[in-house]
């Protein structure tokens, strides 16, 4: 199988990756794992909030889908910074990380020229100085003159839980270890990035009414009438 870009992860920049590469005319593959992944949310599902809602509105600007996505699926919009200047309003909203995740599959199966390729990116074959092939974990070969990486934390992933470490990606699922391996062989500096995700509470451990009403919680609406991400 030969295309003309290979596209590695899922996510968010890999979704926009793969359509931007779509409407430039080129024939696009989207390695990822399993289809269920496809613009996960594992964490937080939300968009936007501080810094972050300037960063999608421009995305939008750019001709992105990631505005879309969230106007179609959100069930809580928010304007943050209202009592401050308009220079840092920020919006805000709270997805339906289920239905977010299909409507990007949606689109990406609606647009010509990508598919998605259900496995894991292990090599990248250069010839005279330029990418010519990706080899996949399952053995297949993808010809292609561009990669696009957008693994996130799964490039040789390792996750922290208490005082216990082991390789991943997120919780539960396999870190890219062959890819990094090769990146590394291409003489690129390998660092880490650390990010957090704070303890879960069980929701039915928690009695909100009574705390609204003792005065521990503050109840927080979605605006009225919502402000959408994208122009």
């Amino acid at each position: 199988m030969n295309v003309d870009v290979v596209i590695v992860g899922g996510g968010h920049a890999g979704i926009e990756a793969a359509i931007a590469a779509s409407r430039l005319g080129c024939d696009v593959a989207l390695v990822t794992p399993s289809r269920e992944t496809i613009g996960h949310m594992p964490c937080n599902p939300a968009v936007g909030g501080t810094a972050k809602g300037h960063l999608v509105r421009e995305i939008d600007a750019l001709g992105g889908v990631m505005g879309q996505a969230i106007d179609a699926t959100g069930i809580q919009f928010k304007l943050l910074n209202r009592s401050r200047g308009p220079a840092v309003w920020s919006p805000r909203a709270q997805a339906d990380k289920c239905l977010y995740s299909q409507w990007v599959i949606d689109r990406l199966e609606s647009i010509g020229g990508v598919s998605i390729v259900h496995d894991q990116v292990a090599d990248v074959e250069c010839s005279a100085e330029r990418v010519s092939a990706v080899r996949l974990k399952g053995g297949t070969r993808l010809g292609c003159t561009a990669v696009v990486i957008t693994t996130g934390t799964f490039l040789n992933g390792l996750t922290h839980v208490g005082d216990q470490s082991k390789p991943e990606g997120r919780h539960g699922e396999a870190p890219s270890t062959e890819l990094a391996a090769c990146l590394g062989g291409f003489g690129l500096e390998i660092g880490r990035l650390k990010t957090g995700t704070p303890p879960r509470l069980d929701r039915r451990s928690i009695d909100f009414a009574a705390g609204v009403r003792a005065g521990c919680f503050t109840e927080e609406h979605g605006d009225e009438s919502p402000v959408p991400f994208s122009f």
